[in-house]
């Protein structure tokens, strides 16, 4: 499977990797059809890739993504094309893992934080500016409470605060945050090698878990763990299930 082509992005697949890298200076804005290249990429990735490592070329990691549309038909698409993108992130086939060296802003802001790790330069800044154009930036509401909790959300998206890297690690925004930002490509070099040398069908299934534990109550989390615990033990008991690392 070859990758797809679009402007502003550069996709290059480096053995079970998928490197993506957002190229849209000065500001490295995500546009509907990076959107939706990257949703299609997460969804339906070639057979032998695991993970997606998305980075950034230039000072900015990405400070949002286009408005173009006026009307409602085009704000609507618009609208859930962002919304597709997020939920790819969250339970497309490819483990995601966001390398933030410069500032994230708006959309670009939910790109880091919903990758399953997400490592950044302790200068980087994020913020969400919508408010400041007098906009409640609810698609962004939809997973922000889940990660920093309910205050901090409402504080950082009715206030367009900015924080830096260290504080959007101590917060949960973000995975962890390296020591500077030349530390920060062998730090995620580390965390990517990490994951390559352990069976990926387990750690699937964490994802799988994880995001259907976030909606359901707490009643049916607990079957859910019961029933997934039991299945995989069957499974690992089988003698052909040991020893598959891809």
């Amino acid at each position: 499977m070859s990758l797809p082509v679009v402007d502003g992005l550069d996709l290059v697949q480096d053995g079970p990797v998928v490197r993506v890298t957002i190229r849209r200076p000065p500001d490295n804005l995500m546009s509907m059809a990076m959107c939706s290249t990257l949703s299609d990429l997460l969804c339906t990735p070639p057979a032998d890739a695991r993970v997606m490592h998305l980075r950034a070329q230039g000072a900015v990691f990405c400070l949002g993504r286009d408005r173009g549309s006026a009307g409602e038909t085009g704000l609507r698409q618009e609208a859930e094309t962002l919304v597709k993108l997020n939920r790819a992130l969250r339970s497309g086939q490819l483990i995601t893992v966001a390398e933030v060296a410069g500032d994230a802003a708006g959309y670009g802001v939910g790109l880091a934080a919903l990758s399953d790790l997400s490592y950044v330069a302790p200068s980087a800044r994020f913020w969400f500016p919508e408010v400041e154009a007098g906009l409640a930036p609810t698609v962004v509401l939809t997973w922000l409470p889940s990660l920093v909790g309910r205050s901090q959300a409402f504080r950082l998206a009715a206030s367009g605060a900015r924080i830096d890297g260290r504080q959007a690690a101590k917060l949960g925004l973000v995975t962890d945050v390296a020591d500077s930002v030349d530390d920060l490509p062998d730090m995620v070099s580390a965390e990517i090698d990490g994951l390559l040398r352990l069976d990926v069908q387990p750690q699937q299934e964490i994802r799988a878990f994880l995001q259907e534990a976030a909606t359901a109550d707490s009643v049916t989390v607990d079957r859910l763990s019961v029933d997934r615990l039991v299945t995989n033990s069957l499974r690992l008991s089988q003698p052909h299930s040991a020893g598959h690392s891809h």
